[in-house]
């Protein structure tokens, strides 16, 4: 028998903006039909908008209504738990009341905290990660990093040892940033594709994901994936290139190029 090939999953990081109006959207859309629109498309979705306010119950429940069955939700941790990192329990309760509707149904595929540039490697961080998958647990924590410094044989053992995953990230070659490599540390693999914008990318704000994969850039990534994909049981893969609706087309090209 051959090797079993992990399912690949492939969204974008959001999908509620403007911006995307006429370009992947419906000229006329309204905001709450994007996501009607949107499932059409792709298997999956990253929900952003936790990231900034915990929304009520409610809402949540009411966008988990629009996806079919076998579509699924990676929610971002709020704020508290990867910027501030302080005062967690406030947030931790309100958090995992808005995740309950999305757990019910079976959807939640797992929770994503990214950390910014300033969260170094080191050993007391090493531990707070761990603090911060209890606090979410049983589901699945995925950690982005955004300093290189975290890419080391230390964290990818820690990391295995608390089956806590590895999020692989594409963006600038610029000092201090991560490389594009491929690896997980658990059974699911993760990736996020940020996009290239060097000039933009220390503070150019939203235009810091204005940039669109060329075609050679997809097919690089493409050979790292199937080499990976005998090892693990799931990818995700997210554009959050998403301005003007380009994470929406490299998206769909890439699946296109991946034969899904």
């Amino acid at each position: 028998m051959g090797e079993a090939k992990a399912d690949i999953r492939i969204g974008t990081s959001g999908y509620s903006f403007d911006d995307w109006k006429g370009r992947f959207y419906p000229d006329k859309v309204a905001k709450g039909k994007m996501l009607d629109y949107y499932v059409r498309f792709f298997p999956t979705v990253e929900i952003n908008s936790t990231y900034y306010r915990i929304p009520h119950p409610a809402v949540m429940a009411n966008i988990v209504k629009k996806a079919p069955d076998k579509f699924d939700f990676m929610v971002k941790v709020p704020q508290t738990f990867t910027h501030r990192r302080s005062d967690l329990k406030k947030d931790v309760d309100n958090f995992r009341m808005a995740l309950q509707p999305v757990e019910d149904s079976g959807k939640l595929s797992g929770l994503l905290a990214q950390f910014p540039y300033s969260f170094k490697f080191s050993n007391d961080n090493l531990d707070y990660l761990a603090i911060c998958r209890d606090a979410v647990s049983p589901n699945p924590l995925f950690v982005e990093f955004r300093h290189n410094g975290w890419v080391n044989r230390e964290m990818y053992d820690r990391l295995k040892a608390e089956r806590i995953g590895y999020v692989c990230v594409d963006e600038p070659d610029l000092p201090g940033l991560l490389q594009p490599d491929m690896f997980a540390t658990t059974e699911t693999a993760y990736l996020r594709l940020h996009g290239r914008n060097k000039e933009k990318w220390w503070d150019g704000g939203a235009l810091r994901y204005d940039y669109s994969y060329s075609d050679q850039e997809l097919q690089e990534w493409k050979e790292k994936l199937l080499k990976i994909r005998g090892k693990v049981k799931r990818i995700y893969i997210y554009f959050n290139n998403c301005h003007l609706g380009q994470a929406a087309g490299d998206a769909r090209q890439f699946m296109g190029m991946l034969g899904l």
